[in-house]
């Protein structure tokens, strides 16, 4: 197992959100909706010494707000538990490369900036178990 790989399960797994760009990699510009993967922590040796690791991802969704009363709407169908949360478990093993994801938190909500231009996005914290 890589990071590489649980990366590249996330991705697979939020791919089942329809009309969804999904980024394993930061890309440089943004182009929404999209969903960005990023790493921001590993625990490692949780069972035993040189044995399972938590790895911790953000996963940040992000809508354009041309019409910010849609956007927040769209936003918050995909905040449910229906939507982003239930999609990054759809495969708790991530093809083979993990033992569970679980998804504890929405941590952010709002408005961010990237590259100067204003978006909406939501921020999930994903705990990988591989």
């Amino acid at each position: 197992m890589t990071i590489a790989q649980l990366r590249s399960g996330l991705k697979t797994n939020l791919q089942t959100i329809s009309n969804l760009r999904v980024y394993d990699t930061l890309p440089d510009v943004v182009n929404p909706p999209a969903a960005l993967i990023s790493l921001e922590k590993i625990s490692y040796n949780q069972q035993n010494r040189n044995s399972m690791g938590i790895y911790t991802f953000k996963v940040t969704i992000v809508l354009g707000r041309v019409a910010e009363r849609y956007a927040q709407q769209s936003l918050d169908a995909l905040v449910e538990p229906t939507g982003v949360k239930a999609a990054l478990e759809s495969d708790p093993s991530l093809g083979g490369s993990a033992f569970e994801v679980f998804v504890p938190e929405l941590s952010a909500y709002g408005a961010v900036s990237i590259n100067g231009i204003d978006y909406l996005s939501a921020e999930f914290s994903v705990s990988v178990y591989a």
